[in-house]
C-alpha cells in the first residue's frame, strides 16, 4: 500500500475530457529560491525600480551596486540570511581544505546610537572584499609584507544562500593584479574563447552577437562509508585514503554493485536524497544519482550549464556531501583512490561549445541549421583535434593530481596518453573531408531488434561509448574522462578553452588574411590526424602505438605540472591573456607543493600508524614481519629529511613521488600481510571488510519510507 506521501506524489489532476493534466509541482516551489536569479530577481529589484536584467550586464556594479545591494539585502532578510561572505577559491585545496573555498562571514547589520539595529550592507561591501593574500598559497606572488589580497564579485555566478548566510561569488586577486585563486584564470578563458570564437565561427556563418560559452556537466563519484569505522583509520582522516589495507574477499569482481538498488536498509538512501534536497534548494539541479562500480561508490551528475557557474556549484555539492554524510553516521570520501584493488573515483568532465543563445556548436545538426554551410562544423572539430594533439601536456597537467596517481591507466580511467575518440562514422566523415569530400555529415542509424513482440526495434546512438579514451566525442560534446573525483576543475576547463581559443584565433588570423576554412581545416587534419584513436586505450599495446605515433605521453604527474612553464605553454596563455609568466611559474610551484605536501602528510601517517596501531598490534599477536615494519619507520623518517633538504619545489615533488609510489607501496605489501596473520580482535584498524560493506553489515532497525526531496505529504 502506498504511503500518504507517495499517494501525495503521484497524484495527477483529471479533467473533465479525461486527459491527464499536468503533476502539480507545488511541494517543490522552494527549488531554487535561495538563489539570487530569476523570478527572485525580478521581485526584489522590481522595488526599486530595476528588473533582473540589469544583473545581465557586469557593469551594474559601477552604476548600480546599491540598487542591487539594497534588493540583495531584502531579500536575504526575508529568508532570515542576515550574514554574508565573499566566496572564493584559494589554489592549492583539493584534498586538503574543506568546501575548496575561502569565506569571512560578516553581520549584514549593526546598531545604531540608539542600539536599534539598521542595515549595514551597502554597493561597495557587495561588489568588493580585502583579506590576507599572503597565508594562502600564491607561489611567491605574495609576502608577509605585501600581504594584500582583493575580492571583487564574479557577476556571472549567482548569489546565493545557505543557512544565514549570504554568499558572494567573487575572485581573488593580489595588489598588482596577479591571479591568487582558481576562477580568475577560468573567466580570462572564457573571454579568450568568446572572443577568438565569434571571429572564427562569424567567418563560417554562424551569428555570435550574443557570445560564445562553454557549456559543462560534472559527474561527482565519492564512497560512503561508516563513520565509526572511518574513525578507526587515522589515514582516511587526515588523508583521505587508505595507505594499508588487505583486501576483503569480495571486491567488485561480479559487477554486483554498478547500478543496483538503492538500498533503504543503509543510511545511504537518506543521504543522497538530502543531499539532492539541499542542493536543489541552492539552485543544483543534481538530478541523478545512482551506485558505481565499487562496493560503497556512488554518483550524483548535474544537468549540464555554463562552465563557471557548474564549477562553484560542484564546489559546494563536495561540501554538501561531506556535511551531510556526517549526519547520517557515514563517511564521505572524495579522494580519487582512497581503497586499494577497486576501482576510485572520478569527475567527469563533460564539454561543449555554445552560443549564448544555445546554438551547440559540436553538434553537426544544430551547425548547419544555424549557418547553412556544410563544411562549418568539420572546420571546428579540425581547431579542436588540432588543439587537442598540440597541447596534449597542459591536458595531462591539468588533471595531475596527487590522488591520480594511482588511478589513470589503470581500467577505472584512462592512461596519461592524451588522444581523441571519434567513433567511426565521425572518423570517417573527417577523414573524407580532409581528402577533399563536400558531403554532409549524415551518421548511420542504427536499430536494435532483440526478436519479441513485447519489445519493439528500438534506435541507439550512431556511436559506441569509449570509455578507455581520455577525450572522447559523443552526443554533442567531448567527455574529459580522466579528471580527478576531488579536483577543482577550473583549471581543466582554463586548459580546455585557452588551447581551443588558441586554435580558434589561428584559423581566424588566416581566414582573415584571405585563406580558405576549409584548406585549413583540411591541412590541420593532416597534421595532427595521429592524436585521433578510436581503439582500446587500456591495451599495452596500443598504448605503445599511440607513443609510437608521437602523442603527448606524461606518465608521471609531477613532470605533468612541470609542463605548465614550458616555453609553448607561457607563449599560449600570455598570448590568450589567461596567466602571465609569473601566473604560470606561481602555479606551478603550488601544484609541486601540494603534492609534496601531501606526501609528507601520508608518509607521517604511515609512520604514526606503523608505531600507535600496526606494531603494537603484531606484538600483542606475536605473529608477523615485527623487525621488518620497526625498519619502515627509519626508512620513512630518512625519506622526510630528505625532502626538508630539497633545494625547490620541483626537486622536492620528485622525492614525494618516489616515497609516494616506491617506497610506501613497497611497504604496505609487508604491513597487509601482517593484517593477514594477525587475528581480527587484535588489528586495530577498521579493515577494508568492514568498511566498504554497507549493504551487509549495516544494523537494520526499523524500516523507513524513503524520504522525498520536498518532504512529507498530507493526504
Amino acid at each position: 500500500m502506498l504511503s500518504s506521501a507517495t499517494r501525495q506524489f503521484v497524484r495527477r489532476s483529471v479533467v473533465s475530457t479525461g486527459t491527464r493534466a499536468f503533476a502539480s509541482l507545488a511541494g517543490f516551489e522552494d527549488f531554487g529560491k535561495n538563489v539570487f536569479a530569476g523570478t527572485i530577481a525580478e521581485e526584489y529589484l522590481s522595488r526599486y525600480g530595476e528588473s533582473k536584467t540589469l544583473l545581465e550586464d557586469p557593469s551594474w556594479v559601477k552604476t548600480h551596486a546599491d540598487t542591487v545591494a539594497n534588493a540583495v539585502f531584502d531579500w536575504a532578510i526575508d529568508q532570515q540570511a542576515h550574514v554574508y561572505c565573499h566566496w572564493f577559491q584559494p589554489l592549492g585545496s583539493a584534498g586538503v581544505r574543506h568546501g575548496q573555498s575561502g569565506q569571512v562571514h560578516n553581520m549584514m547589520i549593526k546598531f545604531n546610537s540608539d542600539m536599534e539595529v539598521v542595515p549595514d550592507f551597502k554597493g561597495k561591501t557587495l561588489v568588493k572584499g580585502e583579506t590576507d593574500g599572503s597565508s594562502y598559497p600564491n607561489g611567491g606572488l605574495r609576502g608577509t609584507h605585501e600581504a594584500g589580497g582583493y575580492l571583487a564579485i564574479d557577476t556571472s555566478s549567482p548569489i546565493f544562500i545557505r543557512g544565514d548566510t549570504l554568499f558572494i561569488p567573487s575572485v581573488f586577486v593580489s595588489y598588482h593584479g596577479y591571479a591568487l585563486d582558481e576562477k580568475t584564470p577560468l573567466l580570462r578563458a572564457n573571454a579568450a574563447i568568446d572572443k577568438h570564437g565569434k571571429r572564427l565561427l562569424g567567418a563560417l556563418g554562424v551569428d555570435t552577437s550574443s557570445g560564445i560559452v562553454t557549456n559543462i556537466g560534472l559527474e561527482q563519484e565519492i564512497f560512503l562509508i561508516p563513520r565509526e569505522e572511518y574513525y578507526r583509520r587515522p589515514d582516511l582522516q587526515l588523508v583521505g585514503r587508505t595507505l594499508t589495507g588487505k583486501s576483503a574477499p569480495r571486491g567488485q569482481e561480479m559487477c554486483d554493485h554498478y547500478m543496483a538498488p538503492l538500498s533503504s536498509s543503509t543510511a545511504a538512501l537518506a543521504c543522497m536524497q538530502e543531499i539532492q534536497d539541499e542542493c536543489w534548494r541552492i539552485g543544483i539541479p543534481l538530478k541523478t544519482r545512482h551506485r558505481e562500480v565499487a562496493p560503497n561508490q556512488y554518483e550524483f551528475a548535474p544537468l549540464y550549464g555554463t562552465n563557471n557557474t557548474q564549477i562553484d556549484q560542484n564546489l559546494m555539492v563536495m561540501q554538501i556531501i561531506e556535511e551531510t554524510a556526517a549526519k547520517h553516521g557515514l563517511a564521505a570520501l572524495l579522494q580519487e583512490k582512497p581503497f586499494n584493488d577497486i576501482n576510485g573515483s572520478g569527475k567527469h568532465n563533460n564539454w561543449s561549445i555554445a552560443t549564448r543563445d544555445g546554438v551547440n556548436l559540436l553538434d553537426p545538426d544544430a551547425v548547419i541549421e544555424a549557418t547553412g554551410n556544410d563544411s562549418a562544423f568539420p572546420v571546428i572539430m579540425a581547431a579542436v583535434v588540432a588543439a587537442v594533439d598540440e597541447h596534449g601536456d597542459l591536458m595531462r597537467m591539468a588533471i595531475a593530481s596527487p590522488g591520480n596517481d594511482f588511478r589513470l591507466g589503470a581500467c577505472e580511467a584512462p592512461p596519461a596518453i592524451i588522444s581523441t575518440y571519434l567513433g567511426t562514422d565521425m572518423t570517417q566523415y573527417l577523414e573524407a573531408f580532409m581528402n577533399g569530400s563536400k558531403a554532409k555529415y549524415e551518421p548511420q542509424r542504427k536499430t536494435l531488434d532483440i526478436g519479441t513482440r513485447e519489445v519493439i526495434p528500438f534506435q541507439v546512438p550512431a556511436e559506441d561509448r569509449n570509455r578507455t579514451s581520455p577525450f572522447p566525442y559523443g552526443g554533442g560534446r567531448f567527455e574529459f574522462r580522466a579528471v580527478g573525483s576531488s579536483q577543482n576543475v577550473s583549471l581543466v576547463n582554463t586548459v580546455l578553452n585557452s588551447i581551443t581559443a588558441a586554435k580558434f584565433a589561428e584559423f581566424a588570423d588566416r581566414i582573415e588574411a584571405g585563406e580558405d576554412p576549409v584548406e585549413i581545416a583540411r591541412a590541420a587534419l593532416k597534421k595532427h590526424w595521429k592524436v585521433i584513436f578510436n581503439g582500446n586505450n587500456y591495451d599495452p599495446a596500443m598504448q605503445k602505438e599511440l607513443t609510437d605515433r608521437g602523442v603527448w605521453r606524461i606518465d608521471s604527474g609531477v613532470e605533468a605540472i612541470s609542463r605548465l612553464t614550458a616555453d609553448k605553454n607561457i607563449e599560449l596563455f600570455e598570448k590568450m591573456g589567461v596567466l602571465s609568466k609569473e601566473e604560470c611559474v606561481s602555479r606551478q610551484d603550488i601544484l609541486h607543493d601540494h603534492y609534496s605536501g601531501l606526501v609528507e602528510m601520508e608518509a607521517l601517517t604511515m609512520i604514526d600508524m606503523l608505531n600507535h596501531y600496526i606494531i603494537p598490534s603484531v606484538k600483542e599477536a606475536q605473529v608477523g614481519p615485527l623487525p621488518v615494519l620497526q625498519g619502515h619507520v627509519a626508512t620513512l623518517k630518512s625519506a622526510l629529511a630528505g625532502l626538508h633538504s630539497a633545494e625547490n619545489s620541483y626537486e622536492k615533488a620528485q622525492l614525494a613521488r618516489v616515497l609516494r609510489l616506491e617506497t610506501m607501496v613497497d611497504m604496505r605489501v609487508s604491513i597487509d600481510e601482517a593484517e593477514a596473520v594477525v587475528p581480527a580482535d587484535k588489528w586495530a584498524l577498521a579493515t577494508y571488510k568492514e568498511l566498504l560493506f554497507l549493504d551487509s553489515h549495516s544494523a537494520v532497525g526499523e524500516v523507513q519510507e524513503p524520504r522525498y526531496a520536498h518532504g512529507e505529504y498530507d493526504d
